[in-house]
């Protein structure tokens, strides 16, 4: 297994770009060119934020297919990927919808990326684009063959955007447990959907687990927005609060309900990385 030190620090902020419609996809503009230069403008403007690295994902595409995409795509994918690690120096991840893991692989190994995050890693859920089957055997073993081993895999465990019926006797830290018994270099957690509300008791069962969750906060107003990240590590129910690292504040504490209400602004932002043990130890 790998020990993470890609991102050089332990809370690391982490920017999305969503890239215009690909070419073939419904909503696909007819312009490679302005699809790349956009992608990188919204990447130096991260950069220029303090933004400790960049995903790039296929957004737009929909509606998706399950789990491939066609060569147009993960090669424009991969060219974006370059122009964009290429023009920050940040460190780059890659996901390519929906479920194409081993296309999201590819083209991070060829841009010279450095993870991918995918969906559908461990057990079987039912998404937007049908039935969902686990892939983490196929997706490593593909890693493996390609020479990859240096792109790092971050998993969706109870991915937004899905049911999870057949599941429902599987909760969200066993489902991470799964994620790094099958070798996952990290796991990610959201809510139900984007913009939807996660759920805190979810996130106090990972603390309880030993796992700090990285929760992301606007602790500002409407017309002044404060965005802010938070490690909490700690909870009291009797007393109604989270205990967080906040900055350089340690054992901060914050009501459930405060949380609740600046954690929603930012459409409930959550990511959960398990610690991975080195070879050897």
């Amino acid at each position: 297994m790998k020990e993470i030190k890609l991102f050089g620090i332990k809370k690391p902020i982490i920017g999305m770009i969503h890239v215009d419609a690909l070419p073939g996809t419904p909503n696909y503009n007819d312009n490679v060119k302005n699809i790349i230069n956009k992608a990188k403008a919204e990447a130096a403007k991260y950069k220029n934020a303090g933004i400790d690295s960049i995903v790039i994902e296929n957004m737009h595409d929909i509606p998706y297919l399950k789990r491939n995409v066609g060569p147009e795509i993960t090669t424009l994918m991969s060219i974006i990927g370059y122009e964009v690690k290429n023009a920050t120096d940040l460190p780059c991840g890659i996901q390519i919808l929906a479920g194409a893991n081993k296309e999201a692989v590819a083209a991070a190994h060829s841009a010279g990326l450095d993870f991918v995050r995918a969906e559908g890693f461990v057990f079987g859920h039912v998404a937007d684009e049908g039935i969902i089957e686990s892939d983490a055997g196929e997706l490593l073993r593909y890693r493996k063959q390609i020479g990859a081993d240096d792109i790092l895999i971050f998993t969706d465990v109870k991915k937004k955007h899905s049911s999870h019926s057949i599941t429902s006797d599987v909760d969200v830290v066993e489902s991470a447990k799964a994620a790094e018994f099958f070798l996952s270099d990290g796991v990610v957690v959201t809510g139900a959907s984007t913009g939807t509300e996660a759920n805190i008791e979810e996130v106090k069962k990972e603390i309880s687990s030993g796992r700090p969750v990285i929760l992301f906060l606007d602790l500002g107003y409407s017309f002044y927005p404060v965005r802010h990240y938070i490690v909490a590590i700690g909870y009291n129910d009797e007393r109604g609060y989270l205990i967080a690292h906040s900055g350089v504040e340690k054992d901060k504490t914050f009501s459930y309900k405060e949380i609740q209400t600046a954690w929603e602004r930012t459409g409930f932002g959550t990511i959960l990385i398990t610690p991975i043990t080195p070879k050897g130890k």
